[in-house]
């Protein structure tokens, strides 16, 4: 009986992790659509017409030539006078998590 036990809190478990990741993807989706996507667009392609009056680069590109240590610092403490600064805001946490699912677009 205790193996049964064991067994089924350690598949709980699983897939209680599994929704938690479910669940940030979602949060950093969230996240950027909400602060993001009005420069970037909603694909990463920064072909909205205020990504396109700041020159925004496509994720694809983006991805290739900034390390996202470098993005998670844009994020939080801005850059320049066009990219806000969202440290007051986000966690590094949550600024990891919205630079991982920016640099994701670049890969669909």
């Amino acid at each position: 009986m205790r193996t049964f036990l064991r067994q089924a809190i350690a598949i709980c478990a699983a897939f209680g992790m599994a929704g938690l990741a479910a669940l940030a993807q979602n949060d950093a989706k969230d996240l950027y659509l909400n602060k993001c996507s009005v420069c970037h667009g909603a694909d990463g392609a920064g072909k909205t017409a205020k990504g396109k009056k700041l020159k925004v680069l496509d994720v694809r590109e983006t991805s290739k030539k900034v390390s996202g240590e470098e993005m998670i610092k844009a994020v939080l403490d801005g850059k320049g006078t066009n990219m806000d600064a969202y440290g007051k805001e986000l966690s590094k946490d949550q600024a990891k998590a919205l630079v991982e699912y920016y640099r994701s677009l670049a890969k669909q």
